[in-house]
């Protein structure tokens, strides 16, 4: 097992500068400015303001920093590998989600964090896993963190998603994949498949927790029949095939394989019986089931009303673009100070549903009226 380098984990976070467009200067991971989020099994609050490129790089060389020693150590991915191939996810990360993974304690619960997740797995949840698999060597800390982040022994959930092209031999200076040779290629989390032939998006792949894809494999004119296999990337070549083919045809077949998670420097492996051109699309993608608790924020209002116009008619203020209205409440601070006609939620014929603080001022002085709204939404959608 290599060792950890920490020059080497600090030249790769200085790296993502150009990439992100940014100076050097750190950024905190806390006390941003913007409205405050909460979400609800976290125990701190982070805010949901958007990030500026200098915060994101700033926070990119922070998270690669943080655990690029880890990874390396314990799921054996140089730490190089791991950062470049982190980038676009951590470049697309919603700016909440990207914020609290800062803040965990545990890298299975920062890259749950990362994908909207974190709720499911607390950093808690993840020490006492690793305790219970008994063992100090890597080997079970690294199976304890793949089981809770959607190891195959666990619960998937496959999302389909619009067929992508993610290889295509003809399209490359490689060629065709040789004789029984093997060529290994991504198909996640890549800002773009253009070096393997494929497409110039990144076919929606960003930011996933992947422990499997559903590819469509296309063998191309193989010189001879025979076969081909795919399997995880880092992995023994199984004895089997994923498609059967004759000299000169063009044949398919859907499969599915496993890939590494974490992420290492690629994802799976074509093994070619006979040299021949191959064509891949990915049409979905199996991760962990992620039961993603709401990311919250209020608006409130306060306002005086006096006995000269004791008759009040308050909105409460709009939520936050992205953000839908969930309830709405008014109070008085004095108890029964106010007859309400509209204390909450209302339907207003042309705003649609609104927070509104209706009523009468019941007192012979000044009253304060204070609404709240209660704003939600599922975090990084």
């Amino acid at each position: 097992m290599s060792k950890s380098r920490p020059g080497l984990i600090a030249a790769l976070s200085l790296a993502f500068v150009p990439v992100l467009s940014v100076s050097a200067a750190p950024a905190q991971a806390t006390g941003v400015s913007g409205r405050v989020v909460y979400a609800a099994d976290v125990p701190v609050q982070v805010s949901a303001a958007a990030m500026s490129p200098r915060e994101r790089g700033a926070l990119t060389r922070q998270f690669v920093t943080k655990w690029g020693a880890y990874v390396e150590r314990i799921y054996d991915v140089p730490v190089g590998v791991w950062a470049q191939r982190m980038v676009p996810a951590l470049v697309a990360a919603d700016p909440a989600n990207f914020r609290r993974a800062l803040l965990r304690d545990t890298f299975e619960g920062a890259m749950a964090e990362l994908g909207g997740g974190g709720q499911k797995l607390s950093d808690a949840a993840v020490i006492d896993r690793m305790a219970r698999a008994g063992s100090k060597r890597s080997g079970g800390v690294a199976a304890a963190g793949r089981k809770a982040l959607g190891g195959l022994a666990g619960d998937l959930v496959y999302t389909p998603i619009q067929p992508c092209r993610i290889v295509d031999t003809r399209n490359v200076p490689a060629g065709p994949i040789a004789a029984n040779g093997t060529r290994s290629f991504k198909s996640i989390n890549s800002a773009d498949f253009t070096a393997q032939g494929g497409s110039a998006t990144n076919c929606g792949t960003l930011g996933l927790s992947a422990s499997a894809v559903a590819l469509n494999v296309t063998a191309v004119t193989p010189s001879i029949a025979g076969f081909a296999t795919v399997f995880p990337f880092g992995t023994t070549q199984p004895l089997a095939s994923s498609v059967n083919y004759t000299a000169g045809a063009i044949v398919n077949n859907a499969i599915i394989t496993q890939i590494p998670n974490p992420l290492q420097a690629s994802d799976f492996t074509v093994y070619s019986y006979a040299s021949s051109h191959y064509v891949i699309d990915i049409v979905g993608y199996f991760a962990p089931p992620v039961a993603t608790a709401l990311e919250c924020t209020d608006t409130t209002v306060s306002q005086t009303v006096g006995t000269a116009q004791p008759t009040f008619d308050i909105q409460i203020p709009n939520c936050p673009v992205g953000y839908t209205l969930t309830g709405a409440g008014c109070r008085t601070p004095g108890f029964n100070d106010a007859d309400w006609s509209v204390n909450g939620l209302y339907k207003h014929p042309t705003l649609g549903t609104v927070g509104f603080c209706s009523g009468i001022n019941k007192t012979a002085g000044n009253i304060t009226v204070e609404g709240t709204n209660r704003c939600c939404r599922v975090p990084g959608r």
